[in-house]
């Protein structure tokens, strides 16, 4: 009977089932939720808890992308394969990113609408965060790691057969539209169980706590009854995220062109009670109701609520055992992965006597004779010569390729950086270049702001310099003519026939300081009329 162990992890939660199958038989031997502040410790903790030390362990991807290219139906497998690389490739030079950084799987299925076109949902993980996962592992038997939105649909019956979507709410929620029996789309929202349960641990100061209190609420719809003050308050922080999560389900209901009849829930939230009556009191024109993996029988001790809780769990497993989209593991399989178990060696000491007896006939030569303790000391050094060079051999091999793994990985690493470098250097040189921009608006902004300034300084100093000259001009003076020359230099032209007048009009411009640094110029007379000209700068 096969094994394998589901781990889903998240943040501050580890969602694990310990799943056997033989045949069409699925048994769930240990199942649960385990909380962590140190997720390594929480791992072995569930190890040691499920005592899966040898069996096989499924777990989910972090950070995954997914992309979607359209492909002709008649290219080959080769041709296929080298298409949705070139299209990967271009998405990534568009963004900036280096290809080379990235673990990538695709799945192929048919475009409903378009018999010669394929639809192709490509998954890229960043191959930093990945192998984060697998050192979160390392000493366990990781036998797949698999992105979550896609490995739910092991859940659903097979007998299923209408189009649907998953709404599978953990601490990100994911929309997975199923068309046909197979995964059309993968949608990632940002909101998700984390943001209400974050909300409800800053006022209680326990994330355990907190998600019993999940389980513990009850959503009341339209016709349900009055809800107490308390229930009220944890309410205040869960019904905004779900109302947003229905939001974009009638958005991914609404755009999809086969129409969807059934919406099933999943994940952290259904443990709220009524989620599924509150999802179906907005989605009214499709079924609404909380995915049960098709395997589930309930039992007198266990309530099948229990086993929804870890359904992303249970779907992991059942990725382990051989369920789900073929070539989404994202564990690259070693060369021990691929040795079957009734291979290997197992050294057992214990041998009876008898057992012992009947190795004897291997140390017999041709002639059946036995052979003497020189010669199967020869054999057994001869033996034990060729088992260590074929160790060696595979060691080597073995080893020489991780070496050029990793030097592979490093260079791209260290490629990737450099493209980073680049990217940040071209970005500071757009800055500065903005910089020098905005600088020489903002000069040319303040002397404009400068001269507006100096204009309107002088519209009101001429009025002010024409009402000061009223007051003072002699009564034999007349003025001939008043310029502004020069920003704000004045120039008065007057004329009298008397100097006095002029000499008095003179003195009270510069004693008034109506004018600043005055000057006039010599009179000169004619006709019996003295004309000069007083000049100075405006105040």
């Amino acid at each position: 009977m096969a094994s394998c162990l589901g781990l889903y992890i998240q943040n501050n939660i580890i969602k694990y089932a310990k799943v056997s199958k033989e045949r069409e038989d699925v048994k769930i031997e240990a199942f649960g939720v385990k909380f962590y502040d140190n997720v390594n410790e929480a791992i072995n903790q569930v190890i040691e808890e499920t005592y899966s030390y040898k069996i096989p362990i499924s777990v989910n991807l972090s950070e995954e992308t997914y992309n979607y290219f359209t492909m002709f139906s008649l290219l080959n497998k080769k041709d296929l394969s080298k298409a949705i690389k070139t299209e990967f490739d271009t998405f990534c030079l568009e963004k900036g990113y280096n290809p080379n950084v990235f673990e990538t799987r695709y799945a192929i299925t048919e475009e409903p609408e378009e018999n010669d076109k394929l639809r192709v949902i490509h998954v890229s993980e960043n191959k930093i965060e990945l192998n984060k996962r697998i050192q979160q592992l390392e000493g366990y038997k990781v036998a797949n790691i698999s992105p979550m939105p896609i490995s739910i649909s092991n859940l659903l019956p097979n007998d299923i057969e209408d189009n649907s979507i998953i709404v599978n709410i953990e601490d990100k929620t994911t929309i997975t539209t199923i068309i046909d029996k197979k995964v059309y789309n993968v949608e990632l929202l940002d909101i998700g169980s984390e943001e209400f349960l974050s909300k409800i641990n800053l006022r209680e100061n326990s994330y355990s706590k907190s998600y019993e209190i999940c389980k513990n609420t009850t959503i009341y719809t339209s016709e349900g009854r009055e809800l107490q003050e308390t229930e009220t308050n944890y309410l205040e922080d869960i019904m905004p995220t779900l109302y947003d999560i229905v939001g974009n389900v009638r958005k991914a209901i609404n755009e999809n062109l086969d129409k969807i009849k059934r919406v099933y829930l999943t994940g952290t939230a259904t443990v709220i009670n009524n989620i599924d009556l509150y999802f179906q009191e907005y989605l009214s024109e499709v079924d609404c109701e909380i995915l049960k993996p098709y395997f589930i029988q309930p039992t007198e001790n266990i309530s099948i609520r229990d086993y929804i809780e870890v359904n992303s769990a249970l779907a992991l497993a059942m990725d382990g055992l051989g369920e789900g989209i073929p070539g989404m593991n994202f564990k690259k399989q070693l060369f021990t992965d691929k040795i079957p178990d009734w291979l290997k060696i197992e050294v057992n000491p214990d041998k009876t006597p008898n057992q012992k007896k009947n190795l004897g006939g291997f140390f017999t030569n041709d002639l059946g004779q036995k052979l003497d303790a020189t010669e199967i000391g020869l054999l057994r050094t001869a033996v034990g010569l060729l088992l260590l060079f074929i160790i060696y051999s595979g060691f080597s091999a073995l080893l020489n390729k991780q070496i050029d793994k990793k030097e592979e990985e490093a260079n791209d690493y260290i490629n990737y950086t450099n493209s980073q470098i680049a990217l940040a250097e071209a970005d500071n040189s757009k800055i500065k270049k903005k910089t020098s921009e905005y600088t020489a608006l903002i000069e040319n902004l303040q002397e404009i702001n400068d001269r507006i300034t100096d204009a309107n300084k002088t519209r009101n100093a001429i009025p002010n310099l024409l009402n000061q000259l009223m007051t003072i001009i002699p009564e034999n003076v007349q003025l001939t003519s008043i310029q502004n020359t020069n920003n704000r230099h004045i120039e008065i032209y007057a004329q009298s026939n008397k100097y006095e007048p002029l000499g008095y009009l003179k003195a009270q411009i510069k004693t008034d300081v109506i004018l600043n640094n005055v000057i006039s110029t010599a009179g000169e007379k004619e006709n019996n009329v003295i004309s000069v000209k007083i000049e100075g700068d405006l105040p």
